[in-house]
C-alpha cells in the first residue's frame, strides 16, 4: 500500500473510531412501547454532541429517490429495529416493520451564506438542494445547519404512533409538540432566479398528531398510520454512507434489518426527479407519486376524486387526463379538466400545486410555500402530452 494510500485510510479509519467513540457515550435507543415522551432525547436515536447531531449505534440512515416536498426543508431519515428483528420485504406497500421499530425524520435547513446573503437573521434559512456540509460522517454538522424539528414514528403493539419534536433556540434538544407549532422564517436565495425575490416570508408549520394522519394513514377505512417513504421503489438507490456508499436495500439486508429481499431486477425503482438523463415521464410520475400518492390512491383520503397518483397508474382518467373534477369550487380555478395534454395552464393539477390558497392548494397540508422547481417539472410532463379533451359544454 502507497503511503498516500495508506494516510487516507489511516484518515477515515480515525473518523469512524472517533464517531464510534461518541455513540458508546450515548444510551442506547430507548423503544416506549406506550405513552409520549416529553423529550427526543428520551428516544436516544439522535443526539446534538460536540457540535453534531450524531446518530446512535444501529441507528441507520435512509434516503428516497424522489423525497416528499416541505418548503424546502432538507430532511435527515433514520430507521432503528430491536437486535435480532427484521422488516419483510413488500414490493409496493410500505415494508412489514417488526413491533420495536423506530424510524425518525429531521427537518433541517442549511444555514444561508453570509457571505453572499449578508447580515442575517436567526430566523433566515437558505433555499438549495446542496446537502455537500450537511453531513458529518452520518450525522449533521451544526455549524452548518438549522434544526426545526424530529418526528418520530415508532412501531408498537397496537400500530405505528406519530410524535412531533420541535427544537429549541439553543439546538440542543427538542420537545414534544402534540398540538403542532408555527414557526415563522425566511428562506433566503444566495442567487435568486429570474424573477424572483432574494428572501421570502413564510410560516413553517409543524402538523399536530391528528395532522399525521391525513398523509400516513393510507387506507381510509381503517384510518392505521403507516411510514410513507420506506418502500421498495422509493429505497432502492445507492447511499453515501461513511464507510462508502451501496445500494440501501443490500445494506439493510446486511444489517439484517431487511429479509425476503428478491433479486434487484425484481424490484422496482422509482426515478429521482432531479435526474435529467431519466425520461421527463419517469421524473414526474415519481414526484407525484411521494408528493401525492400517499391521499390519491384506491384507499387513500382522496380516494373519492377518482383521481390515482401512485407511479403504477395507467396513463388514462385515472391519471387525471381530460377528467373533470368530482367537485365543482375554487379549486379548479375554473379549468375542466386535471390535465389537458399540452396545456399545462388550463389544467387544474399545476394550478392546485402553485397555490398557497386554503381550499385550492394541494398538497393541503405539509406545505406554506411553492416548489417552484417541482411545478415547473409538472408543467413540462404536461405540455409534452399529446392529444385533446372534448370540451365541456
Amino acid at each position: 500500500m502507497s503511503a498516500a494510500k495508506f494516510a487516507k485510510f489511516a484518515s477515515v479509519l480515525l473518523a469512524l473510531m472517533l464517531l464510534a467513540g461518541c455513540q458508546r457515550d450515548m444510551p442506547p435507543v430507548a423503544f416506549h412501547a406506550d405513552g409520549r415522551p416529553p423529550k427526543l432525547s428520551d428516544w436516544h436515536v439522535v443526539e446534538v454532541r460536540d457540535g453534531t447531531l450524531q446518530l446512535n449505534d444501529g441507528v441507520v440512515p435512509y434516503d428516497l429517490n424522489t423525497p416528499l416536498f416541505t418548503d424546502y426543508a432538507h430532511k435527515l431519515r433514520t430507521i432503528w429495529m430491536p437486535k435480532g428483528s427484521s422488516a419483510k420485504y413488500r414490493p409496493t406497500d410500505t415494508f412489514d416493520f417488526p413491533v420495536g421499530t423506530v424510524i425518525s425524520k429531521t427537518f433541517y435547513y442549511p444555514k444561508p451564506d453570509q457571505n453572499r446573503a449578508g447580515k442575517s437573521k436567526a430566523t433566515d434559512v437558505a433555499r438549495n438542494d446542496n446537502y455537500a456540509h450537511d453531513f458529518a460522517g452520518q450525522g449533521l454538522d451544526m455549524a452548518h445547519v438549522h434544526l426545526i424539528e424530529t418526528r418520530i414514528l415508532v412501531r408498537r403493539t397496537d400500530g405505528w404512533a406519530a410524535m412531533p419534536y420541535v427544537w429549541n433556540e439553543a439546538q440542543t434538544e427538542a420537545t414534544l409538540a402534540r398540538t403542532g407549532a408555527v414557526l415563522p422564517l425566511t428562506l433566503v436565495d444566495a442567487q435568486p432566479a429570474v424573477g424572483q425575490p432574494a428572501r421570502e416570508d413564510f410560516n413553517y408549520v409543524v402538523p399536530d398528531e391528528s395532522q399525521c394522519a391525513s398523509c400516513h394513514a393510507q387506507d381510509w377505512v381503517s384510518r392505521k398510520i403507516h411510514p410513507i417513504g420506506p418502500k421498495a421503489r422509493h429505497l432502492n438507490k445507492d447511499y453515501h454512507y461513511a464507510d462508502g456508499a451501496q445500494n440501501q436495500l443490500a445494506h439493510l439486508v446486511a444489517l439484517g434489518y431487511l429479509s425476503d429481499l428478491p433479486t434487484s431486477t425484481e424490484v422496482p425503482r422509482d426515478a429521482n426527479w432531479k435526474d435529467t438523463h431519466a425520461t421527463l415521464d419517469a421524473r414526474a410520475r415519481a414526484y407525484l407519486d411521494i408528493n401525492c400518492g400517499h391521499c390519491h390512491n384506491g384507499n387513500g383520503a382522496a380516494n373519492t376524486t377518482g383521481l390515482t397518483l401512485t407511479s403504477d397508474t395507467p396513463e388514462d382518467r385515472h391519471l387525471g387526463i381530460c377528467k373533470p373534477p368530482t367537485a365543482a369550487g375554487q379549486g379548479t380555478g375554473d379549468h375542466f379538466f386535471d390535465i389537458v395534454p399540452g396545456q399545462p395552464d388550463e389544467s387544474i393539477l399545476p394550478y392546485r400545486l402553485s397555490s398557497k390558497e386554503p381550499g385550492v392548494m394541494m398538497p393541503e397540508i405539509g406545505r406554506s410555500t411553492v416548489h417552484r422547481e417541482g411545478v415547473a417539472l409538472i408543467k413540462a410532463w404536461i405540455a409534452a402530452q399529446s392529444g385533446s379533451c372534448v370540451p365541456i359544454h
